[in-house]
C-alpha cells in the first residue's frame, strides 16, 4: 500500500503541473459547457409505475391481453380469391372493464377506397414505363380490402361493428370485466393482390411461362389489436409503413388449397400424413434426424411435375401453433421443400426452406444453412429459440416476416447464374427476416409506433450474425461507419430516431442502420463486449413474450451493466446530432528545475506559491518565451535534483525498480465540432513504429462540450496521433482526426 500510495502522489504531482498550460479549474462559460448532454432522462422516459419498473423490468402489475384464434380459411387459386372464417376467444386481463373491441382489418390498405395512396405528396414523373403510366393513370385501381360477411356472438346473433379505414370496432353487449372473457365469429372474403403489380407484405406472384402463382399470405384475417397499460388501445392506421403490434394467443388453422399445393405456415403441422405422400414422409422423418445439411423432402422434379397439374381437386392442411402473435402462410404448386434439424441445448427446431426452381440453384445450397445459422447466433445472444420450426420462403422482391414464416428475395437468372451480390444479399434478408422471429414476434415491441425497436435490434442482431458466418462478409448496416453518409447529411432531411414509423423519410438508415450502428458502438467500444451481451440478454429474456417499450429498453441495458448511458441515449435516438471530434493542438513539454514566468503566473492563479507544497518540478512548453534548446532532451530523473532526492528518499530500490520512466511529456487538446457526445480513442504511433491505443471515456466532455486536453507521458517520442483510427464512433470528420494533419487531396489530384 505504501508503495503505490506514494507512486500516485508522485504522479498526482508531476501530471498537475504538467497541466499548468491550460488555466486553472473554473466554471466554463455557458456557451462551452452543456450539463444537459448528461442530465438523466427523466424529461424523456415514462415514470416507472407498477407495471413498467424502474429497472426497466415488468411490474408486479404487468398484463396482457390474449386473443385465441380458430380460422378456416380456403384460396380460390383460379379467381385469386380467400375465404375465411374465424372464432376468437379474448381474455381481458386488465383490472380496468372494457366496453368495445378494436380488431385491425390491414388488407383495407388495398381497398380502392383507401387514403393510403393520399397522405404522401406526388409529382408528375418526367418518364413512365408504358404499364405503369397504364396502371396509374387509365385501369380501375385492384379492389382489395375486406370484406366482412358477418359478425356473431357466440350464439349466432350478429354483433354491432363500425369500420374505420384498416380499423374495426366491435360493440360489446355489456362491459368485459377482469379476467373474463368473450368469444364471438367473423367471416370475410377479399382478392388477393399481385403483389409485384399492386404493392403489399403478402399477396401472390404470378408465373406467365407455366401459369402458376405462388402466394404469401399474411394479415389475411381480421386481428386482434393490442391494448396495454401504456396507451389503451393500439389502434394506429395502418397507413404502410409502420407495421404491425399483436397480442400473443393459440391458433389452430385449417387451410384448403389445390390437392397438388405444397404449403408451410405457422404452427406445427397436424396432418402431415394426409398432405405428403409416402416418399416425402420418409424424407421429412429423415431431415428431423440430420443437422449437418438439408434433406430435400419436396424435390424439384416432383414440383416440376406439379405444375402442370392444375387439378381440381382440394387438400386441408391442419396447423397449430401456440403463444405466437400472428400466422402467415405460404402456397404453391411450384415449391420445392427441404429442411434440417437445428440443436439448440436441450431443444431442437427445425430449418426449412420452400422456394420454386426459379429460385436454384441459390436456394437450394443457401436459404436452409442461412436458416440454421440464424437460429444458433441469435438464441447464443438471447434466448433459445422457442417454436418448433424456421421456414424461409423464397418471393420475388419480398422481405418480411411473422411467427416461425418470413418470405425473402433473392433470385438467379433465368439460366440459374447469379453474382456474389444477389447470393450476399439473398443470405442477409433470410437472416434477417429468421432473426425477427426474436424482435419482434417474441420481444413483441410495438412496430407501429417504433419501428427502430424490430427493425434496429435485428439489424444489429444479423450484423452479429453476419460476421459469425464470414468474418468478411459485406455488411451494409451494423459497422459505424457506414452510418456515417447518413448522420453527416442535410439535417433538414433527418429525424431522431425515436419518431414515429410514418413521419421517417429516409426509413433505412433511420430505423435499421442508424440503431443497429448506436448498439454496435456501444457493444464494442462503450461498454465493451461482456457488459452490453449480458445486459441484452437481460432485456430480451425480462421481455420475451411480452410487450416492452423503448424505456423499458433503455433502462433494462443500464440496471443490468451499471452504465449510465442516458447521454448516449439522448444524443443517438432523441436527437440528429453528428460527431466530430478532432485534434486541435499538440504541444510537447519538458521539465526543468527553475520555475519559468508561466509557471510563476499559474502558481499565483493556484495560490501555491506560499504553500507548503514542498520541492515543485516544473514543466515548459516547446515554443514558449521561457523555452531553451537545452531543454530538448528526453527526461531522466537523475538529472532534476529535487525530483531526485525525493525519489531516492521515498522509495526503496525495489520499489524505484517499478516506478514508471516517462521520457516525453505531450499535452494533446481535442475539440468537438460536433454536437454528440463520444468516447476519444487516441492511436499514438512512436518514432520506431510501434502504436499504443488508449481510450477516454464520453464524460470526459461534461465539463467542458467544446474542448479537453490530456496530456500523454510517453517513453517514445510520438510521431503520429490518429483519432479513432478503426472508425468506431461515427466521426463524420477524420480530416481533423490526425497530428501532424494530413493534407486531403483534391477530386483533382
Amino acid at each position: 500500500m505504501k508503495n503505490s500510495s506514494a507512486i500516485l502522489k508522485f504522479g498526482l504531482l508531476l501530471f498537475s503541473i504538467a497541466n499548468f498550460a491550460q488555466e486553472a479549474p473554473k466554471p466554463a462559460p455557458s456557451t462551452e459547457r452543456n450539463p444537459d448532454k448528461f442530465k438523466q432522462m427523466y424529461d424523456l422516459l415514462a415514470t416507472p409505475n407498477m407495471y413498467r419498473t424502474a429497472s426497466g423490468a415488468p411490474g408486479p402489475e404487468y398484463y396482457q391481453q390474449q386473443a385465441d384464434y380458430k380460422i378456416n380459411v380456403e384460396l380460390d387459386d383460379k379467381n385469386t380469391k380467400l375465404y375465411g372464417e374465424e372464432t376468437i376467444t379474448y381474455t381481458n386481463n386488465a383490472k380496468e372493464s372494457l366496453d368495445y373491441l378494436w380488431l385491425q382489418l390491414d388488407q383495407n390498405q388495398q381497398a380502392r377506397k383507401s387514403l393510403s395512396p393520399l397522405v404522401n405528396g406526388e409529382k408528375t414523373e418526367p418518364a413512365m414505363g408504358v404499364q405503369g403510366f397504364s396502371r396509374k393513370y387509365l385501369e380501375e385501381k385492384f379492389d382489395g380490402g375486406f370484406n366482412i360477411e358477418h359478425v356473431k356472438d357466440a350464439a349466432g346473433k350478429p354483433m354491432q361493428y363500425s369500420i374505420n379505414q384498416t380499423m374495426m370496432r366491435i360493440e360489446l353487449p355489456k362491459v368485459l370485466k377482469y379476467k373474463e372473457k368473450i368469444t364471438f365469429s367473423i367471416k370475410w372474403w377479399y382478392n388477393i393482390n399481385n403483389y409485384l403489380l399492386d404493392g403489399g407484405r403478402s399477396g401472390y406472384e404470378h408465373f406467365d411461362k407455366d401459369g402458376n402463382n405462388l402466394y404469401i399470405l399474411a394479415q389475411f384475417y381480421p386481428r386482434m389489436a393490442v391494448y396495454n397499460d401504456v396507451e389503451g388501445w393500439q389502434n394506429q392506421q395502418f397507413w404502410g409503413s409502420g407495421e404491425f403490434t399483436l397480442p400473443f394467443g393459440n391458433f389452430e388453422v385449417n387451410i384448403t388449397v389445390p390437392a397438388d399445393h405444397i404449403m408451410e405456415a405457422t404452427g406445427t403441422l397436424l396432418n402431415r400424413q394426409e398432405v405428403f405422400t409416402p416418399a416425402q414422409l420418409s424424407r421429412l422423418a429423415l431431415a428431423e434426424k440430420t443437422f449437418d445439411k438439408p434433406v430435400v423432402v419436396v424435390t424439384q422434379q416432383e414440383a416440376e411435375a406439379a405444375e402442370k397439374g392444375f387439378s381440381d381437386k382440394k387438400k386441408t392442411w391442419k396447423f397449430k401453433a401456440e403463444n405466437v402473435r400472428d400466422f402467415g402462410i405460404a402456397t404453391s404448386r411450384k415449391f420445392i421443400y427441404d429442411a434440417m434439424a437445428v440443436k439448440l441445448n436441450d431443444k431442437t427446431a427445425m430449418a426449412v426452406s420452400v422456394y420454386p426452381k426459379e429460385g436454384n440453384p441459390l436456394w437450394g445450397e443457401y436459404s436452409t444453412r442461412a436458416v440454421a445459422h440464424t437460429l444458433k447466433s441469435y438464441s447464443s445472444h438471447t434466448f433459445d429459440y422457442p417454436y418448433p420450426k424456421a421456414v424461409s420462403v423464397h418471393a420475388q422482391d419480398q422481405g418480411m416476416e411473422y411467427p416461425m414464416i418470413c418470405w425473402n428475395w433473392g433470385r438467379p437468372d433465368a439460366d440459374g447464374k447469379y453474382t456474389d451480390r444477389v447470393k450476399n444479399g439473398m443470405i442477409s434478408v433470410i437472416v434477417h427476416e429468421v432473426g425477427h422471429n426474436y424482435f419482434p414476434m417474441i420481444v413483441n415491441s410495438d412496430e407501429r409506433q417504433w419501428t427502430w425497436m424490430d427493425e434496429g435490434l435485428n439489424s444489429f442482431m444479423e450484423y452479429m450474425a453476419l460476421m459469425e458466418w464470414d468474418p468478411n462478409f459485406p455488411a451494409d448496416r451494423g459497422p459505424a461507419k457506414n452510418i456515417v453518409p447518413y448522420m453527416s447529411g442535410d439535417q433538414k432531411g433527418l429525424e431522431p430516431i425515436m419518431s414515429n414509423s410514418e413521419s421517417i423519410r429516409q426509413f433505412g438508415n433511420n430505423a435499421y442502420g442508424k440503431p443497429a450502428a448506436g448498439l454496435n458502438i456501444l457493444r464494442e467500444t462503450i461498454m465493451g463486449r461482456e457488459l452490453f451481451d449480458y445486459a441484452f440478454k437481460t432485456y430480451a429474456n425480462r421481455w420475451k413474450f411480452k410487450h416492452p417499450t423503448p424505456e423499458d429498453f433503455f433502462r433494462t441495458m443500464e440496471d443490468a451493466s451499471a452504465f449510465d448511458l442516458d447521454w448516449f441515449w439522448r444524443g443517438w435516438f432523441y436527437t440528429t446530432d453528428y460527431n466530430d471530434i478532432g485534434v486541435k493542438e499538440v504541444k510537447k513539454f519538458f521539465v526543468s528545475n527553475e520555475p519559468t514566468k508561466e509557471v510563476e503566473e499559474f502558481m499565483k492563479k493556484r495560490r501555491r506559491r506560499n504553500s507548503n507544497a514542498g520541492p515543485m518540478v516544473y514543466m515548459v512548453a516547446d515554443g514558449s518565451e521561457d523555452f531553451k534548446p537545452e531543454m530538448n532532451k528526453p527526461f531522466q530523473i537523475k538529472d532534476y535534483q529535487a525530483l531526485d532526492e525525493y525519489v531516492n528518499k521515498t522509495f526503496s530500490a525495489e520499489e524505484k525498480a517499478k516506478l514508471k520512466d516517462p521520457k516525453y511529456f505531450y499535452q494533446v487538446t481535442f475539440d468537438k465540432p460536433g454536437g454528440l457526445v463520444m468516447p476519444i480513442i487516441v492511436e499514438l504511433t512512436f518514432e520506431d513504429g510501434t502504436t499504443e491505443i488508449q481510450k477516454f471515456p464520453a464524460q470526459i466532455w461534461r465539463m467542458n462540450d467544446k474542448e479537453v486536453s490530456r496530456t500523454f507521458a510517453t517513453q517514445k517520442a510520438i510521431t503520429k496521433i490518429v483519432l479513432d483510427p478503426k472508425l468506431e464512433t461515427a466521426d463524420i470528420d477524420t480530416t481533423n482526426n490526425n497530428w501532424p494533419k494530413v493534407e486531403v487531396k483534391s477530386k483533382f489530384d
